[in-house]
């Protein structure tokens, strides 16, 4: 069985330490969290080309000074792009483990819209091929967990859980059918879940059973009391 220490150890930043004058998922914001003693949350995107690219949203148009879905190019172009602060472009996830090179643990949240997760999968789990660093995978989505359970079984993965739009009973009852399911075909070995749900029975049913569970996006003090009552680690924000 992995080892899952480094999940609870330290806190993780939610797309690097970023702020006013450091962009998320950049490099800058890597380096902070490093500075800081703390892990770092980023996401990741496959190109047009299937290489695995540093990016949150699925179009260009909030952070950079071109428009667009980033799937729609190759990682060459992507690279080369300027984000719309600074003179930072976007890096791919192999340049970014070799910026952190081991020196603090990473969290990747694979962002995948559909079922067909292989191609960006498979341009993660090469990426993480080499790096002898700490580092987990985790998605919404439960086919990535089931790739990774399936191709990449070595590689810490994890489910990104929330509650917070289950307003009527009729959702309640659906999301809690939804995320057993998700959980029995991810198979993950930790939970990532939506500081605004905590405490939660569900989140509780697995802590339960030794799987353990870091919370997202902690910016508030009250979001932190929340976190100690519910969770192991914080994914967190400077408010």
């Amino acid at each position: 069985m992995a080892d899952l220490a480094f999940l609870t150890r330290t806190p993780f930043a939610h797309r690097g330490l970023h702020g006013v004058d450091v962009v998320e998922n950049s490099r800058a914001a890597f380096e902070a969290a490093i500075a800081a003693g703390h892990g770092v949350e980023t996401d990741v995107q496959a190109s047009k080309d299937g290489v695995a690219m540093v990016f949150h949203d699925y179009e260009l148009d909030r952070l950079t000074r071109k428009s667009g879905p980033v799937i729609d190019r190759k990682a060459a172009k992507l690279e080369k792009i300027r984000f719309r602060n600074g003179d930072e472009t976007i890096p791919r996830l192999t340049e970014m483990l070799d910026l952190v090179d081991g020196r603090a643990p990473i969290l990747i949240e694979l962002k995948a819209k559909s079922r067909k997760v292989k191609k960006l999968c498979r341009s993660v789990a090469d990426a993480l091929s080499a790096y002898d660093g700490e580092a987990a995978v985790m998605s919404f989505n439960p086919e990535v967990g089931r790739w990774f359970a399936k191709h990449a079984p070595d590689i810490v993965r994890g489910l990104v859980v929330t509650e917070h739009d289950e307003v009527s009973l009729a959702a309640r009852l659906k999301g809690a059918m939804q995320r057993s399911l998700s959980v029995l075909r991810a198979e993950p070995d930790f939970l990532a879940y939506d500081v605004r749900d905590l405490p939660s029975a569900f989140a509780d049913s697995l802590r339960a059973k030794n799987v353990p569970v870091v919370t997202w996006t902690v910016r508030t003090d009250g979001e932190r009391v929340s976190a100690a009552e519910g969770a192991d680690q914080i994914i967190y924000e400077n408010p």
